[in-house]
């Protein structure tokens, strides 16, 4: 499938933070939406979802055509994501998530996923980095509990799909950001809660 954007619709880059929902309305949180109502587009909707206390890159959009090609799995987008997590992982944990790994109440294992560590730490030296509602989720773990920090990237969108498949691992996620969906990538300037319009490029099947 060739996906071309449509000159009269609209893309906006967001990045969003921590602790809203991805959705229209909510009952308990704030919505992503909320961050657009200013552009009175009621046709507007996220590409896809981060969980509530996932950050980082989500697009929203009026092109409902492109908007299905990105998040549709037949189409195998790449996602890209930073993590830490508390745990470890060795050569062994990696090959398994590389190979794909069955979740709890799932009967199909994951598609591979690439996973690349790039630090460890331990949780004191982490802990003031995170978003203040982490901090006091993970008060009672030892500071001296190793953590893990890396790249992970998907092509499913199976839900909170990188948190339980660290899980399946003996990795609980702490902090989760999306960087990159396919070719697009999050621009380093947007602070969480700011987004910006920008024109896809052109996606067209070999």
């Amino acid at each position: 499938m060739n996906c071309f954007p449509d000159p009269d619709k609209h893309y906006y880059m967001f990045h969003k933070p921590f602790g809203c929902v991805t959705a229209h309305r909510d009952d308990l949180f704030p919505v992503v939406m909320d961050y657009f109502s200013k552009l009175h587009n009621d046709r507007l909707s996220p590409v896809g979802r981060l969980d509530r206390e996932t950050e980082g890159l989500l697009i929203v959009t009026d092109d409902g055509k492109w908007n299905q090609y990105m998040t549709n799995p037949e189409f195998h987008v790449p996602k890209t994501y930073e993590f830490a997590a508390l745990g470890t992982l060795d050569a062994r944990k990696l090959q398994k998530l590389a190979e794909g790994v069955l979740l709890t109440g799932s009967s199909l294992p994951t598609k591979g996923a690439h996973v690349t560590v790039t630090g460890t730490s331990i949780l004191a030296d982490v802990l003031p980095t995170l978003h203040p509602d982490m901090q006091k989720k993970l008060a009672h773990n030892l500071p001296s509990h190793p953590v893990v920090m890396g790249t992970v990237t998907i092509s499913e969108g199976r839900k909170r799909q990188i948190r339980r498949m660290l899980k399946v691992v003996g990795c609980c996620v702490i902090r989760l950001k999306r960087v990159s969906m396919g070719d697009i990538v999050l621009d380093d300037t947007l602070n969480p809660g700011d987004y910006r319009e920008f024109v896809p490029e052109p996606t067209i099947e070999k």
